[in-house]
């Protein structure tokens, strides 16, 4: 099981002509991704060659979706494109939208979202590195090598933590990882994901990665109590952060007392989340709630 990306899941790049269309198209084919067809107007028609795969590129998304029945679509449209890429998706009735630009405006953000929501479709990100459910499908710029399936559920705003969780624990393995991004506004929240896994029979523990600014982390913590019944650990980036400074993400900012990391921390924690201090605390904490000691077990000799 996995939660919003499957081996069945058909993938359409948008923008996949482009530099990084091009170099993270053939990355997801080499991990077994279902990658049926790249959008460009103004390339239609014609094939591109991957390895050992041709992919069309059609006109339009609908052009994509009704030649191969696409429900997926990779966003890798420059910035000013972006708004306009996702609501042609969304228009076209695509399923899942996975927006990885990064720099898109926020009222922008804010107009897709919205027209995206009222049509049925979920976005993810955008500024995000999309996500990957391994052995599967992989829908964006994770690195597709670094874990195994197994019993994690992985959510998380940032991309280079999404990455370090899932090397530190990928002996056990993960159902799927989501990097929903770090802008002030995101599609899918951790909430969403919470609410997936905790309905995934396969998941059996869930690693919630925040950072500082905003409050989702602390909505997150109020929808874990009343609802997430699995355990959950966490990781708040941003505890060294001065007050008042944009760190890293668009979304990343502290102010006086709100937002910051140790607020979120003494949230999560009210509700039983263990947080970690770092990701490999947060990795060791994963394990002692997946691998506690065999009872009756003794390092005494006899």
């Amino acid at each position: 099981m996995a939660i919003y990306l499957t081996k069945e899941s058909k993938i359409l790049v948008q923008g996949m002509t482009g530099g990084e269309g091009m170099k993270h198209t053939r990355r997801m084919l080499a991990a077994g991704t279902d990658v049926v067809g790249g959008v460009n107007p103004r390339k239609a028609g014609r094939t591109v060659d991957f390895d050992d795969r041709s992919v069309p590129v059609f006109g339009t998304v609908r052009d994509g979706i009704e030649a191969t029945g696409a429900d997926v679509s990779v966003v890798f449209v420059p910035p000013a494109f972006a708004k306009e890429a996702v609501i042609e998706a969304a228009d076209a009735g695509i399923g899942l939208a996975v927006v990885i630009t990064e720099g898109i405006p926020v009222h922008d953000s804010v107009a897709f979202h919205a027209h995206a929501k009222a049509r049925g479709t979920r976005v993810i990100g955008p500024n995000c590195p999309g996500l990957i459910t391994p052995g599967q499908s992989n829908a964006g710029i994770i690195p597709a090598d670094i874990t195994r399936t197994g019993r994690i559920g992985l959510v998380s705003k940032s991309g280079t933590l999404t990455y370090q969780l899932m090397h530190e624990l990928r002996d056990i393995g993960f159902s799927t990882c989501v990097g929903i991004g770090g802008d002030p506004v995101v599609g899918t929240t951790h909430i969403d994901c919470l609410a997936a896994f905790e309905a995934d029979p396969d998941t059996e523990l869930v690693v919630l990665i925040g950072e500082i600014g905003g409050d989702a982390e602390e909505r997150a913590a109020a929808y874990i109590r009343a609802h997430v019944t699995k355990p959950v650990v966490g990781y708040i980036a941003g505890f060294t952060a001065p007050d008042g400074r944009t760190m890293g993400h668009a979304g990343a900012i502290v102010s006086g007392s709100t937002g910051t990391a140790r607020a979120k921390k003494e949230a999560l924690e009210a509700v039983g989340v263990q947080v970690g201090r770092t990701p490999t605390e947060t990795a060791k904490l994963v394990r002692e709630r997946l691998e506690p000691p065999e009872r009756g077990s003794s390092t005494a000799t006899d």
